[in-house]
């Protein structure tokens, strides 16, 4: 996605000070707004522009163009890249932060690490999506039962790393193998050679005696790529 911005400025930016760098500063929030991955319906976007090294001065420009930089992602902490297309030939990237608000479940109370989540103890509030690595908990059943691995405070974002990991099935049981490929797919059943721990590998064996290693995805499945 390209902004074009038919207006001359000359960039001495850190305080974004003048009409022109207001003007830019605009079209860099709109370019990333509009550029976050995935907004559904009740999604607010926050971006916090960040500010340029006050040691650089760029040549007078006709025309300024916001870019994504190659594997950057509008998320959380990242950058975006500015670019001189008309009247001289420049290039940088303006740090940002981008906020991305949805319902998200958190704690009512403060809570330690080992605390089984209770229904009661969690309720929605607007959590920053962007906020970490680890993906939000959206909804309350999706952590009811669960064990936290570090402790939370109360209105913190609930995260899936905040979640200790389930495990499906113990060495020995019997488990629903699905395997998959290339247009195909297999159920089978086999004996569990490893605990299946949520997300993890493990190993299964099958009819015929033959090993399979795959990622436990549920209540005693695995699932195994071809």
């Amino acid at each position: 996605m390209r902004v074009a911005m038919p207006t001359a400025w000359l960039l001495a930016w850190p305080l974004l000070a003048t009409a022109a760098e207001d003007a830019l500063a605009v079209r860099v929030r709109t370019f990333a707004q509009q550029a976050v991955p995935g907004q559904p319906a009740g999604v607010r976007v926050e971006v916090e522009l960040g500010t340029l090294d006050p040691r650089l001065k760029l040549a007078p420009c006709d025309r300024v163009t916001p870019y994504l930089p190659a594997h950057a992602r509008l998320w959380g902490a990242t950058r975006v890249g500015v670019r001189c297309e008309e009247g001289a030939r420049w290039s940088v990237f303006l740090p940002l932060r981008v906020k991305v608000f949805a319902r998200g479940s958190t704690p009512a109370v403060d809570l330690p690490a080992g605390s089984v989540l209770q229904a009661d103890q969690l309720v929605e509030a607007e959590v920053d999506l962007a906020g970490d690595v680890s993906p939000a908990v959206r909804r309350a059943d999706e952590a009811i039962g669960r064990a936290l691995a570090r402790p939370v405070r109360r209105g913190q974002s609930l995260r899936q790393a905040d979640l200790k990991p389930r495990q499906w099935f113990a060495p020995g049981d019997t488990v629903r193998v699905l395997a998959t490929g290339a247009g195909f797919s297999i159920v089978a059943e086999g004996q569990a050679l490893s605990a299946g721990i949520e997300g993890q590998g493990a190993k299964v064996r099958i009819d015929g005696g033959r090993v399979v290693s795959g990622r436990a995805s549920g209540q005693r499945q695995i699932e195994v790529m071809l």
